[in-house]
């Protein structure tokens, strides 16, 4: 085998819609407010009884059906999440717990809204070195919980969900090499921390940063797949704010691709939000079966993490 590919995509979001009308009941905000500043319409809200694990586990169970696999066939679970209160178990043993996954290997990865790239590069690489023959990687976050719902510069973007990956072995690659980094430096510009924790953002820094320094990284990655921009099909950029991915995907320069904009409706889901909108892409028809899409995370840490990816 001479690389790997994505077999198949899921995405689940809880049932709860939180509107821009109803937070304009629990802070000073408006619709026209919050539409001018991100774009956000809507975003999904678990409940107390729906924690991180089950969201991811919902998500993971549709990627397994629509592969055509059982749980016996995942030997390795990675899940990206920066929203897992417990430390042990971790989030990919209760997941593999929920869907009966025996003895496979089991991992976190708390790189925050990059978290989902960076793991399906590290599912393509376990693959291609032999440390594993399928991969069920998932995205999960349930930014609700550490959301400060007094705070209206914040509590407006986040929502909640999942999305999931199966990678498996293939002839062909259909996981492009990854492009990753961090500024380590500002990394104090996306935060959750304390006790309890809290997200709280520097706007302006993230903002400055995404649309300045990431489109020419953004077209490196493009460059180690062997394409240019212009030859994508689609684009799914972190889902954080609609001011930062239509500015970014402009300068990316990917003139033919869909882009994602699936954070009207789910707000900002971090880890969840690539996985996420890229199933719904896959799900609405608006990129075909091996079509090259663009996958960049980048947020938290500030971490980014892309690669081209054929769609399953």
């Amino acid at each position: 085998m001479n690389g790997s590919r994505i077999a198949a995509v899921g995405h689940y979001q809880p049932a709860k819609v939180l509107t821009n009308e109803d937070l304009a009941g629990l802070v000073d905000t408006s619709d026209e407010w919050i539409r001018s500043r991100v774009g956000i319409r809507t975003r999904h809200i678990a409940g107390p009884d729906e924690p991180v694990d089950e969201l991811a586990a919902h998500a993971a169970a549709k990627a397994l059906a629509a592969a055509g696999l059982s749980p016996a066939d995942i030997d390795l679970v990675l899940v990206a999440t920066s929203t897992a209160i417990d430390r042990s178990p971790n989030m990919a043993a209760r997941v593999a717990n929920r869907l009966g996954i025996l003895q496979a290997a089991t991992m976190d990865l708390n790189v925050v809204c990059a978290g989902f790239t960076h793991a399906l590069a590290t599912a393509d690489h376990a693959v291609r070195a032999g440390g594993a023959r399928r991969v069920l990687v998932i995205g999960a976050d349930k930014m609700s919980e550490v959301a400060d719902w007094s705070d209206r510069t914040t509590c407006v973007l986040v929502g909640d969900g999942a999305g999931a990956a199966v990678v498996e072995a293939a002839d062909e690659p259909g996981i492009g090499p990854v492009l990753w980094g961090s500024v380590p430096e500002m990394g104090n510009a996306v935060r959750i921390e304390g006790t309890p924790p809290r997200f709280a953002q520097e706007g302006q820094s993230v903002y400055r940063w995404a649309t300045t320094q990431l489109p020419p990284i953004a077209r490196r990655a493009c460059e180690r797949a062997g394409l240019e921009p212009a030859d994508l099909a689609g684009l799914v950029l972190h889902q954080a704010n609609l001011r930062i991915i239509e500015p970014l995907a402009e300068k990316i320069g990917a003139v033919n691709a869909v882009v994602a904009r699936d954070v009207t409706e789910s707000g900002n889901t971090s880890a969840a939000s690539i996985p996420l909108a890229f199933s719904k892409l896959i799900e609405q028809g608006a990129v075909a079966t091996g079509d090259p899409v663009l996958l960049f995370g980048f947020g938290g840490n500030l971490s980014y993490a892309g690669q081209v990816v054929r769609c399953p």
